[in-house]
């Protein structure tokens, strides 16, 4: 049973984690390797603790790994311009239901340039924006996977949103 709560669990953050590794390092390849890393580490070391324990594991050795690959390869990052698979699927859905085109390509270009804010952020305003606005944890859970104190989630989170609705307000008045 534990098994098969554990592969739901990595079934069910998989693209997610994959979407939030592509940002930080800049490409598919890379992220998937760090990833399947993340997932494998987890379920070698982790498998046997408490189902409500895994995301914040999870996130912090994703965490370490994404670090990890920057200190390896002192690379800086860069956003890499790829059409995300949900956002078609929305988009097609949403034009088979009838939705105004003119509202779809508002929608695709906020974004993009959300898109492409997000992946300049510093980097762990970025990750601890991901994790409590995309993932849903905790300031507590972030802390942990973050291996930051609740005080300094609570600043980058604060300071990526601000970054971000100016972005958006910005946007609105063009």
């Amino acid at each position: 049973m534990a098994q098969q709560q554990l592969e739901a669990f990595l079934a069910g953050i998989e693209k997610r984690a994959f979407r939030m590794a592509r940002l930080a390092v800049g490409n598919d390849a890379d992220a998937l390797d760090i990833v399947q890393d993340a997932m494998m580490k987890l379920v070698e070391r982790y498998a046997s603790r408490a189902e409500s324990e895994w995301p914040p594991l999870f996130y912090r050795i994703l965490q370490n790994r994404i670090m990890d690959f920057h200190r390896d390869s002192k690379r800086r990052w860069m956003f890499w311009k790829s059409v995300d698979e949900d956002a078609v699927e929305s988009q097609d859905s949403a034009v088979e239901t009838g939705e105004n085109p003119a509202d779809l390509v508002t929608a695709e270009r906020t974004t993009k340039v959300l898109m492409a804010e997000i992946a300049a952020l510093p980097r762990q305003q970025q990750q601890c924006f991901m994790l409590r606005s995309w993932e849903g944890l905790s300031v507590e859970e972030t802390a942990r996977a973050m291996q930051l104190s609740t005080g300094s989630v609570k600043t980058h989170y604060f300071r990526a949103l601000g970054r971000l609705r100016q972005v958006l307000e910005k946007d609105d008045d063009h």
